[in-house]
């Protein structure tokens, strides 16, 4: 970790300067739902998404991302408003509209639009979330220079045909859709030019609904561009209108905790909304989930962030509204007796100094917990914030200081402070002893060495972020490279190793057999296989994970190309990082929710006096109150939950919306899914007092049993194949799709009746041929039937290869005994029901599919 810098630096929270109720807007998404599924319910829920910006319905800019098939699911799992760029019905960008002149190149856009605006009109209730864009970047695109543009004159020179676009496409919404919202000019920046587009609106009676243009510039631009703008509207009589930054931050921003807490401390310091740019794949809400329901360090931290109740309050850092520094973020709810803050963006030491700490609220003393949100990469899953630290600290003329020492610059972090002074315990760090050892740093033994980088930096921000810019190549096909980490201990125990790693799936040395394998030996021992995780290009970073013993001392941990007892790599990986943590008895131990700290509703409120408390204080639920934890587990399958409360209230359990029984005393054995897992205490009697969730590993309660797909019985092109290596066994079924007659069906056994997830082990490797800088990873789906009853549709993510696989889940309702599960799949038309995709974007296949695991839920 970073050395502790000899001067703190002080971020102050005053606690006593109200800056409006806490809006929650930095968490908008463009292009970040690909369908129902893909991300979960639970991840877009869990990441309190607001808004997102996607495409018109049935567009070919990209595959998925289709804005009335996700409106829905997007609603349902919390968020408000849908933006749909209405241009983005067309491929290309710029866009390529058709036409031979600027006027048939827009009355063509016209029809479009038309068409756009009746499929919203049978939308029912859900139209009310619809906001409409009519253009995007109108200066770069349909009205700038370039030779898709409508006559190769930009807006900002002559205005008159754009302004007469807007006009007319406004009206044409409105006619149709009188309820209509409207957002613009959704321009790259806030031109001056602005104004003359707001003084033609007002007075031509079109102004947007919303106020819409894009900060793909720094945090401090988005505090001086949304003050010009309030100002500019205050000058022209109009407003005051919502604002949406529908596109913000870079790719060396993205997936990084510690640079997006400075983005959103300046959207939630200037109340708007804001969508976080799409520089890769759609689906992943812009790097923040790693296949379908796993969170990274970005999504535990916008976790954490929809977390905030109450009011702002002011924060002054060392660096004021300054990027690549400490900022942050802070909300105090009177009534929840709790502030919460969020800051980040510098190494070193640093003083948390609460101000005007008011004794009605939190007493004379107060209980600090602190919390690190690390960098995981953008496809690396990350567990549950570390808990750091609690403290219980006395509060000095209104004023509380917390001492941070090795800040991570690349972490955010969260203190909540609370009540203290009523016997609570502190909680050790539920993280043991942790090292970061550099690739570049380690020695290199062998042929086919490379230095690579750099890559993303506050001067290169288009580039990805890793934990220094530089990585280190050699581990490929026909190599005989080892790459040696001198690491060194401090006392005999178990140890987690990630190594930080990415292989490209298109490359050509990895288009053969996808994950690249290398071997690991701690001191030339026993060695072990890994695969290296795919991105979708160079430098995009995850984390192979596994375990060794080492004794206390020094060590060296070796990857290595080739391997006397294992083999050869076959593939091209990177390294970026290897980093070592002590498994001691907190990291085994069950993992603790307290329920002060969960989010509460129905009424339940927080209680700091009674006795017995695990934490400062508890949750009191009346009748029909709940608490919501947002819980990790590390894989599917079984964990034992215990609901620890005091005194005899009752209630019942969810998990993931499926009710699982009642709250007991003792550990309950619960299939949680891989990743984010939402579980839910609601009251059944006149008052619960909620203390804390526990959930600790698997007791093998739970009836489980694992079919392999080759098992079952293939029709027409549906078929078991041995090319997939990494497949259970070497065999998978390919094929499926296409039409129901080519379809797998497995019979799988249930011990009794009722609800049960089946764990689908898949790969899915579908790319379509993309049009720019986006790579297009094509979801497959698959329609499942059991016992032959009307089908589930099921989304699968892309596994970046067909010999890459991961694993989803899905709740089913089985019979008590024998179970017939039909998997088949077809190409999926567009919003009219007959017309196709004609660029590959809708995929009429299923997945590959290796095993499926049938585990009760409760």
């Amino acid at each position: 970790m970073a050395a502790a810098a000899s001067t703190p630096e002080t971020l102050t929270v005053d606690l006593g300067t109200d800056t409006g109720p806490f809006h929650g807007g930095a968490s908008g998404t463009l292009y970040g739902l690909y369908g129902d599924g893909v991300p979960s319910r639970n991840a877009v829920e869990g990441m309190y998404v607001r808004t997102v910006s996607t495409k018109a319905q049935d567009g070919t800019q990209h595959p998925g991302a289709d804005a009335l098939e996700i409106l829905r699911p997007f609603v349902e799992a919390g968020g408000q408003d849908v933006y749909v760029y209405m241009t983005d019905v067309y491929r290309g960008f710029p866009y390529e509209w058709p036409g031979d002149t600027g006027a048939e190149r827009l009355a063509d856009f016209t029809t479009r639009v038309r068409r756009q605006v009746d499929q919203v009109l049978t939308l029912g209730a859900y139209k009310s979330h619809v906001v409409y864009v009519p253009f995007n970047e109108p200066e770069g695109n349909m009205f700038g220079t370039g030779e898709w543009s409508y006559d190769q004159v930009s807006w900002r020179t002559e205005p008159g045909p754009y302004f007469t676009a807007w006009r007319d496409i406004h009206r044409l919404i409105r006619e149709l859709d009188p309820g209509a919202r409207i957002a613009g000019p959704n321009t790259c920046l806030l031109y001056d030019e602005i104004r003359g587009f707001l003084e033609f609106a007002k007075a031509e009676g079109v102004l947007p609904d919303v106020i819409t243009w894009h900060e793909l510039s720094s945090p401090d631009e988005i505090r001086t561009s949304v003050a010009k703008y309030r100002a500019l509207e205050r000058e022209l009589g109009i407003g005051p209108l919502p604002v949406n930054l529908n596109e913000y931050a870079h790719n060396y921003h993205l997936s990084v905790p510690g640079q997006m807490v400075q983005w959103i401390a300046a959207i939630e310091e200037s109340k708007v909304d804001a969508d976080m740019a799409y520089w890769n794949i759609d689906g992943n809400l812009n790097d923040s989930v790693v296949e379908a329901n796993k969170g990274n360090g970005q999504w535990w931290l916008f976790n954490a962030y929809g977390q905030f109740t109450g009011h702002t309050v002011q924060v002054t850092a060392p660096h004021p509204n300054a990027q690549y520094t400490l900022q942050g973020v802070a909300a105090l709810d009177r009534a929840k007796r709790q502030a919460r803050v969020l800051l980040g963006g510098a190494g070193g030491s640093a003083d948390v100094v609460f101000e005007h700490v008011d004794p009605e609220v939190f007493g004379t003393t107060v209980h600090v917990r602190l919390l690190e949100i690390p960098w995981t990469g953008q496809i690396g899953a990350s567990a549950q914030p570390l808990r750091l630290a609690d403290h219980e600290l006395p509060v000095v003329e209104g004023e509380v200081t917390l001492r941070l020492t090795d800040l991570e610059a690349m972490s955010a972090y969260q203190v909540i402070l609370s009540p203290g002074g009523n016997g609570a315990v502190a909680l050790p760090p539920s993280v043991g002893r942790r090292r970061s050892y550099q690739a570049e740093d380690a020695a290199y033994i062998g042929d086919g060495h490379s230095l690579n980088g750099p890559e993303g930096s506050p001067s290169d921000v288009d580039k990805f972020a890793g934990s220094t810019g530089y990585h280190v190549g050699g581990l490929r096909t026909g190599s005989d490279g080892v790459l040696v980490f001198s690491v060194e201990v401090p006392r005999d125990g178990t140890y987690d190793v990630s190594v930080f790693a990415n292989s490209y799936n298109l490359a050509d040395a990895v288009r053969e057999q996808g994950p690249t394998n290398v071997f690991l030996r701690v001191d030339g021992g026993h060695p072990q296989e890994l695969r290296m995780p795919l991105g979708y290009k160079w430098a995009v970073w995850g984390h192979t994970d596994t375990r060794v013993e080492l004794t206390a001392g020094a060590h060296t941990i070796t990857l290595a190309a080739q391997d006397h007892d294992l083999g050869v790599t076959r593939g091209d990986a990177v390294v970026d990082r290897l980093d070592l943590a002590l498994r001691d008895d907190q990291v085994t131990a069950p993992a603790l929710y307290d329920a002060e700290f969960a989010v509460l509703g129905g009424g339940a409120r927080v209680d700091y006096g009674r006795v017995g408390a695990s934490g400062p204080g508890v949750a009191v639920l009346p009748r029909g109150g709940t608490a919501t934890f947002w819980v990790h587990a590390a894989e599917d399958g079984e964990a034992a939950v215990t609901v620890d409360r005091i005194g005899s209230g009752e209630g019942e359990l969810t998990v993931n919306g499926e009710n699982v029984g009642i709250v007991q005393r003792s550990p309950v054995p619960l299939f949680l899914a891989s990743g984010i897992n939402k579980v839910t205490v609601t009251a059944t009697s006149d008052q619960l007092v909620l203390d804390r969730l526990q959930v600790g590993p698997s007791q093998d309660l739970l009836p489980t049993s694992t079919h392999p797909a080759e098992a079952g019985t293939t029709t027409g092109s549906a078929r078991v194949t041995g090319a997939h290596t990494f497949a259970t066994g070497g065999k998978a079924v390919d094929g499926i799709g296409g039409g129901p007659a080519n379809a797998l069906a497995l019979t799988v056994t249930a011990e009794r009746a009722g609800r049960h997830a089946l764990t689908i082990r898949y790969s899915n490797g579908e790319q379509a041929p993309a049009t720019h800088y986006n790579p297009d990873p094509v979801c497959r789906h698959a329609d499942i039937s059991i016992n032959g009853s009307a089908p589930q549709r099921v989304l699968f993510p892309t596994t970046f290869h067909f010999n890459n696989f991961h694993d989803l889940s899905v709740p089913v309702t089985l019979a008590e005994g024998t179970n017939t599960l039909t998997f088949t799949a077809d190409e999926l038309p567009d919003h009219d029901g007959h017309s196709r995709n004609q660029y590959g974007q809708r995929s009429a296949y299923a997945p590959v599919i290796d095993t499926v695991t049938v585990t009760r839920l409760a």
